[in-house]
């Protein structure tokens, strides 16, 4: 018997180990595949947020100016723009200055004088129904926000006491004012074509209409309107009330909610409840 004769069956054992490596590391690719496969794809725009409007410290007039040349310039489908009031409007009168536009959501805040109060951006798909319904969740959240800084006071050394009751104070005036429906409202998120935004920018007791066609999803975008009493540099309005401690910011940071966080500058609240999630288009 010659010499390959004798080797053939190692040969044999040798290729057919190969082959069975071959299939074993074949079924481990197919598997990662398939459980890769399996994996939800990750949000790549997780963190991104846009903003629309003017920045704290900026100037309205150039704002305004900026937005007016967007406006006059636009060609774009029908998308979202930031209205933004000459004045502080109650909800009849905001449905009537954006009677026939689709609207989003308001931005308000109960204009107390002396008092750097909270911003607050309520949805409102229909009006001035939505609007009148979330004044009065925001009262309700306030007469909570107010009753816990009482209950605090009580037990609080004299310094701290001074300022709950200052804080009781305004919320109780704010939840005031929104429970019976006040001139609050000074901006509104819209959303339609560009003639119509251009119409709309015409029209008594509209300041500024900024078009954002940049802006894909309102929950992760942040308006920021300028207040009606602010003329030259956005900034909030000043505090001169007694135990002031600063207050609210020029912003609306709280998209996707009823109302934005409470104003910083104040004690902390941690009886109320969370704001409920708001609807968007």
């Amino acid at each position: 018997m010659g010499d390959d004769d004798t080797a053939s069956p190692g040969r044999s054992r040798a290729a057919a180990l190969t082959w069975l490596v071959l299939g074993c590391v074949l079924v481990v690719l197919v598997v990662a595949v398939a459980q890769r496969r399996d994996r939800p794809v990750g949000d790549r725009t997780v963190g991104e947020v846009t903003r629309v409007g003017v920045a704290a410290g900026g100037s309205v007039p150039a704002y305004r100016r900026a937005a007016a040349a967007e406006l006059a310039r636009l060609d774009a489908p029908d998308g979202w723009a930031l209205v933004t009031f000459a004045a502080y409007l109650t909800p009849d009168r905001v449905a009537t200055a954006l009677a026939g536009t689709p609207v989003s959501a308001v931005i308000a805040r109960v204009p107390l004088p002396g008092r750097q109060t909270e911003i607050v951006r309520i949805a409102a798909l229909r009006l001035p129904d939505d609007v009148v319904g979330g004044m009065a969740e925001v009262a309700a959240r306030k007469d909570r926000e107010a009753a816990d800084y009482l209950t605090r006071a009580a037990t609080a050394d004299p310094g701290l006491r001074r300022e709950y009751d200052t804080g009781a104070a305004v919320a109780a005036g704010e939840a005031a004012g929104y429970r019976a429906g006040c001139a609050c409202v000074y901006a509104a998120v819209v959303r339609a074509a560009p003639d119509a935004l251009r119409a709309l920018a015409d029209r008594p007791g509209v300041r500024v209409v900024d078009p954002a066609p940049e802006v894909t999803r309102l929950d992760r975008t942040v308006f920021t309107p300028p207040l009606p009493e602010q003329r030259d540099v956005a900034r909030p309005p000043a505090d001169t009330g007694p135990a002031s401690g600063g207050g609210m910011g020029d912003s609306s940071e709280a998209a996707p909610t009823v109302s934005g966080p409470s104003p910083t500058g104040r004690p902390p609240v941690t009886g109320s409840d969370p704001p409920n999630p708001t609807p968007t288009s």
